[in-house]
């Protein structure tokens, strides 16, 4: 499946990446997208099946609707209210989101430690 996660500033863009395969495209609106970003993203979005993932704030609520206009098909992603945006939601948290909105194959997901993936029986 060809996505594309559309996300507000360049923070979101770098916190994603580091748990998404480098494959999926993230694009930002920058803050409250005008008429010239909207149509950049429309284009940068092309076919691909898009998910909007903004912060959990007015302003965030806002540039979703916005792009909800443009983006009718568009799957939603959203933190948790309490989280200061996505840019400062916790990885495991950003990964479950992602594994809501059913982008398994897309995750990276962070290495076990050694320490985590003992049983009884070896001892």
């Amino acid at each position: 499946m060809d996505i594309a996660i559309i996300v507000e500033g360049k923070n979101d863009k770098i916190r994603l990446r580091r748990v998404l395969l480098d494959d999926v495209p993230i694009y930002c609106t920058f803050g409250t997208p005008g008429s010239e970003q909207l149509e950049k993203l429309r284009k940068q979005a092309g076919h691909k099946q898009v998910y909007i993932f903004t912060d959990n704030d007015s302003s965030g609520k806002r540039i979703r609707g916005i792009l909800r206009d443009i983006f009718p098909d568009a799957d939603h992603i959203y933190t948790r209210k309490g989280y200061p945006g996505v840019e400062h939601t916790p990885e495991d948290y950003l990964i479950e989101q992602l594994e809501k909105a059913g982008l398994d194959a897309h995750i990276v997901y962070p290495a076990q430690s050694s320490a985590s993936v003992w049983s009884k029986d070896q001892f």
